[in-house]
């Protein structure tokens, strides 16, 4: 799934849509795919450890940690809690995709795309994609994690918070 996302602001005179000075020279990226994983995930790191041994040192994939302190997700357009509900990419211009479609991007990029050529037959696309959104809602239940998101806060006006009268009235009629 292809998503258009504009791309974030940049300093300077850079032209990247996204700034990453480690792999960047004269404003032109050096990676040809870039992905958002989540280092506290067991089984995305040990993926990301084979891309990693997969590039060696070649940087075609840009590896960015979404559970890093210091990551923001606004600095390169997207929303924090969407790509912690499942895998974002991001090609050189600033699309944005997710999904199984990251994953034939990323080994793409690797030189290895013949591996992810199931990705592209029509049926078994489909049960790739049912697999992945099942994986994608119960990874942090799988990997024996909590949500990152915060749960929401009970108002401050609960049905114990009741006027002391209604109380009152409560006790007498119940003792």
């Amino acid at each position: 799934m292809t998503t258009e996302t504009p791309p974030p602001a940049t300093s300077g005179s850079s032209t990247s849509a996204c700034p990453n000075p480690s792999s960047e020279s004269a404003g032109v990226p050096s990676w040809q795919f870039r992905v958002f994983f989540d280092a506290d995930c067991p089984l995305c790191s040990k993926e990301i450890a084979l891309i990693r041994r997969m590039d060696r040192g070649r940087g075609r994939v840009d590896l960015v940690d979404l559970s890093a302190k210091d990551f923001d997700a606004t600095e390169y357009g997207l929303d924090q809690s969407e790509i912690e509900a499942r895998i974002h990419g991001m090609y050189p211009d600033g699309r944005v995709i997710e999904g199984v479609d990251v994953f034939v991007e990323i080994y793409s990029a690797l030189g290895w795309g013949w591996l992810t050529a199931p990705a592209h037959w029509p049926g078994f696309r489909t049960l790739l994609d049912l697999a992945y959104v099942w994986f994608a809602k119960n990874r942090l239940r799988l990997t024996g994690r909590a949500p990152k998101m915060c749960p929401i806060e009970p108002s401050p006006q609960t049905s114990l918070d009741l006027p002391s009268e209604i109380h009152s009235g409560i006790r007498s009629k119940s003792g």
